[in-house]
């Protein structure tokens, strides 16, 4: 038996690999209390200063369109086609003005990342990606 510098002891640890299996498993939170997890932001809240920035509103650049885009689609959601992450958009309630961009890439493109997803996007606009 190990005996070192352990804070928790064996059945503490076990119980703590059990309440996370759930989590790792499912790739989204599994909390039956609603108030731990974060709000994400409706359409009609007030613009802040540097706040969220979508691809309508210009200059849209690479990086703040991809942690818009990272925040509502997760890792679990590429490599995926422009259909398959428009449904998981919608199905997440994603504002509209974040889906419609989508829309206008090509169908038969493949996206690995958030990343190419989001130069596409930018690319599709007639943007550089800098802003």
């Amino acid at each position: 038996m190990q005996r070192g510098s352990d804070r928790l002891n064996v059945h503490r640890d076990d119980e703590m690999k059990h309440e996370l299996q759930g989590l790792l498993r499912s790739g989204h939170p599994t909390r039956t209390e609603e108030w731990h997890d974060p709000e994400p932001y409706a359409e009609d809240d007030p613009e802040v200063a540097h706040g969220p920035v979508t691809p309508s509103r210009a200059p849209a650049r690479v990086e703040t369109l991809r942690l818009e885009l990272a925040r509502v689609l997760g890792r679990t959601s590429f490599p995926a086609r422009p259909g398959e992450l428009i449904r998981v958009l919608r199905d997440k309630h994603a504002p509209d003005n974040l889906v419609e961009p989508l829309e206008r890439l090509p169908k038969k493109d493949r996206y690995d990342s958030v990343h190419q997803l989001a130069e596409a996007v930018v690319g599709a606009r007639g943007g550089d990606g800098k802003g």
